[in-house]
C-alpha cells in the first residue's frame, strides 16, 4: 500500500514539474516576442543605460579635465555601436535571464521555506516584529 502511495505521489510529482517546465517555457516565448515588437523601447533603454553608464565610466578611470571632456565625446560617438551590440545580446539572452529569474521567486524549494519561531508562552525573543 505504502509503495503504491509512493508511485501515486511520485507521478503526480512528475507531472507537476512537467507543468512547471511548459509554463515556464511560455514564459519565456511570451518574454521573446515582447522584445521582438518592443525593440524601439529596449533601444531606448539601452540608450539611458549607456548615457548614464559612460558617464559614469568616464568619470571614475579618467581624472585629467580635458582628457575627461575628450572622453566623453568619444563615448557619444561611440553610442550607435553600443546600441547594435545591446540590442542582439539583449534579445537573445534577456527572455531567458528574466525568465529564470521570474521563475526563482515563484520556486519555494525545501531550504527556502522560512518557518516562525516556535516560543514557550511569556519567552520573547529578539527577532520579534513588532
Amino acid at each position: 500500500m505504502l509503495r503504491l502511495l509512493q508511485s501515486a505521489n511520485s507521478s503526480t510529482v512528475i507531472r507537476e514539474r512537467q507543468i512547471e517546465d511548459e509554463r515556464m517555457r511560455d514564459v519565456e516565448i511570451l518574454l521573446e516576442s515582447l522584445f521582438m515588437r518592443e525593440e524601439v523601447t529596449v533601444r531606448l533603454i539601452a540608450d539611458c543605460l549607456y548615457d548614464v553608464g559612460s558617464v559614469n565610466l568616464v568619470n571614475r578611470k579618467v581624472r585629467s579635465r580635458p582628457l575627461n571632456r575628450f572622453m566623453k565625446v568619444i563615448a557619444r560617438r561611440s553610442k550607435p555601436i553600443f546600441r547594435f551590440f545591446i540590442i542582439r545580446w539583449s534579445k537573445k539572452n534577456c527572455p531567458q535571464l528574466i525568465a529564470n529569474w521570474l521563475h526563482s521567486q515563484v520556486s519555494f524549494g525545501p531550504s527556502e521555506v522560512v518557518l516562525p519561531e516556535v516560543l514557550a508562552p511569556g519567552t520573547e525573543s529578539a527577532h520579534r516584529l513588532p
